[in-house]
């Protein structure tokens, strides 16, 4: 994965969300008012941490949030998530 120019601060995570499911596992086509928002994403950029906690997350980390979770921002074109690090549920 290439150097991301932008840094969060403090113990914010960048996420890149993945795409919503196009097809159901028995192959019924989703339209798109009917997607589930995806709640799975890669981690671009991650903080520094807080003072007394280091970040446990880093770059490329596949990651599950809450379906609410985090704000929704544009950069260079492309959707994106920032949120804190106890916003995140697992790691894969």
């Amino acid at each position: 994965m290439s150097e991301f120019k932008y840094r969060p601060l403090k113990d914010r995570v960048l996420i890149e969300p993945h795409k919503a499911e196009e097809k159901t596992a028995s192959g019924i086509i989703i339209p798109d008012s009917a997607k589930e928002k995806p709640q799975k994403g890669t981690v671009v950029a991650v903080g520094e941490g807080k003072k007394d906690e280091p970040m446990s997350l880093k770059s490329g980390d596949v990651v599950i949030y809450g379906k609410y979770g985090g704000t929704e921002i544009q950069i260079d074109g492309k959707d994106y998530l920032i949120m804190r690090e106890d916003d995140i549920l697992l790691v894969e």
